[in-house]
């Protein structure tokens, strides 16, 4: 499956950006050819395609290719806030594992344009990273920085808990490879004949500490949705169902989505109906969605989360909570965040 066919959020083009800024290239230099503009970078729903990230690639590899391990230096701004719900559902995973095998199951979710593929032995799982579909001028950086991301994020998950034995790459030795060693912990092996990861199984199998059964549950619906959106279009629906969850606890009313979208809230309802939903079932599901997420703090009464999603009181709220879960939030709570 062609990683270059799948449309990606905006972040990892602005982590790009922010690259090449600090080594010296504007924001036009770096966004040249890309139709993507500067202001584009801090809309936090932006969407662009993956050839456009690739264009942005090319504009750092061409006025910035003699720098040593850029594409490692990318990979290290990857943490797992980066990669939105898809980061939340990679922290709230049982093992290290299982959080590999979550980014697997939604790496359409990921910025890697890597195939990653995992074999494994009796001490060790090796991670193959097989690049062939992508530009051959750009596998060195991509390869970089899908590795340095991959680690990047096991390092903000478990930082305590080694697991990179060996590296090996590829490509040819860099002049300098110290920056490699700086940023993996290890000294790779250049020039071989594929590029893969070695591994600590043991390592792997160890008990992640923010570990959650339900916010993995949650957040993982979240990224299917999240996939299907992006695999089935962009209905007015989906930006709607977006910018409710940008607002977080703060949820606009409709006047203020149909003003963001640039439509009346007449127009707004009209082609929401004619998608089979209304915003206020949208606004309803998103408020479901907080409401779990707030409830796994047990420091939060069920007043206080009533009143953080607009509910009038905390009878309201149950109401609402009981019509959705069958349950009440306390219930809730205690049955599945024992």
């Amino acid at each position: 499956m062609n990683r270059r066919n799948f449309v990606r959020s905006i972040t990892s083009m602005r982590l790009l950006a922010e690259l090449g800024h600090d080594h010296g290239l504007s924001m036009h230099t770096c966004l040249e050819g890309t139709g993507v503009r500067q202001r584009d970078l801090s809309d936090p729903l932006g969407i662009v395609s993956a050839e456009q990230e690739l264009q942005l690639i090319r504009n750092l590899w061409a006025h910035r290719g003699n720098c040593p391990a850029l594409g490692t230096q990318a990979g290290a701004r990857y943490h797992f806030t980066a990669y939105g719900m898809l980061g939340f559902a990679m922290v709230s995973s049982p093992t290290l594992q299982s959080a590999f095998d979550i980014s697997v199951k939604y790496s359409q979710l990921t910025f890697a344009f890597s195939h990653f593929k995992l074999k494994e032995s009796e001490h060790e799982s090796n991670i193959i990273v097989d690049t062939s579909d992508v530009p051959e001028a750009l596998r060195q950086f991509i390869t970089e920085r899908d590795i340095a991301a991959l680690l990047t994020v096991q390092r903000d998950l478990f930082p305590s808990q080694p697991v990179l034995y060996n590296l090996y790459f590829s490509f040819p030795r860099p002049a300098r490879s110290d920056h490699y060693e700086a940023i993996y912990g290890v000294k790779p092996i250049f020039g071989c004949k594929e590029t893969f990861a070695e591994l600590n199984r043991k390592a792997l199998a160890q008990p992640l500490p923010q570990a959650n059964e339900l916010a993995l549950k949650s957040a993982e619906e979240q990224c299917q949705l999240v996939l299907e959106r992006r695999l089935s279009g962009t209905g007015l629906a989906v930006k709607v169902r977006d910018r409710l969850l940008h607002g977080g606890v703060n949820l606009p009313d409709m006047k203020d989505v149909a003003k963001d979208l640039c439509v009346t809230p007449r127009t707004l309802h009209r082609h929401l109906e004619e998608e089979g939903v209304t915003f206020l079932e949208l606004r309803d599901e998103v408020r479901l969605t907080l409401a779990e997420n707030l409830l796994q703090n047990r420091n939060l009464l069920v007043k206080d989360i009533a009143s953080r999603l607009g509910y009038s009181s905390a009878t309201s709220f149950i109401s609402a909570f009981r019509r959705w879960k069958g349950m009440t939030p306390l219930v809730y709570r205690n049955r599945f965040l024992s």
